[in-house]
């Protein structure tokens, strides 16, 4: 990672790097969407840390649905209620022009075209 050309520290993005812990803070946050839910989607997670699959255990005792869109095998394969094995884009694209026309989605879901595969969710 590069150093700051100001004060000579170390510059780090603000995302959790394989071996880190998550913050407790940004844990409790999800745990807290989790609650509010009524189910839990996982996409293009293999989830093999336990940083991820933790969401999964905790949907599975709160007797929530589960589903993963991976391509391969999931740490949470045995929790899933559901799970599609297909590349992301092409399900999650479809999956918007499917419900873009439903007046129950959230307007921000909601599009006049489908995405490209490059585009972002707002």
């Amino acid at each position: 990672m590069p150093d700051c050309p100001r004060c000579g520290g170390t510059l780090k993005p603000d995302v959790v790097f394989f071996g880190e812990s998550v913050p407790a803070p940004t844990v409790a946050t999800c745990l807290d969407a989790l609650a509010q839910a009524d189910a839990l989607l996982c996409v293009g997670s293999s989830l093999m840390v336990y940083s991820g699959f933790r969401f999964c255990r905790d949907a599975v005792a709160r007797g929530l649905p589960v589903a993963a869109l991976n391509l391969g095998r999931t740490r949470a394969d045995d929790l899933l209620t559901l799970k599609v094995a297909a590349p992301c884009d092409s399900v999650l694209t479809a999956l918007l022009e499917e419900l873009s026309d439903q007046p129950e989605v959230p307007k921000a879901l909601q599009r006049s075209e489908p995405p490209s595969s490059t585009s972002t969710m707002p």
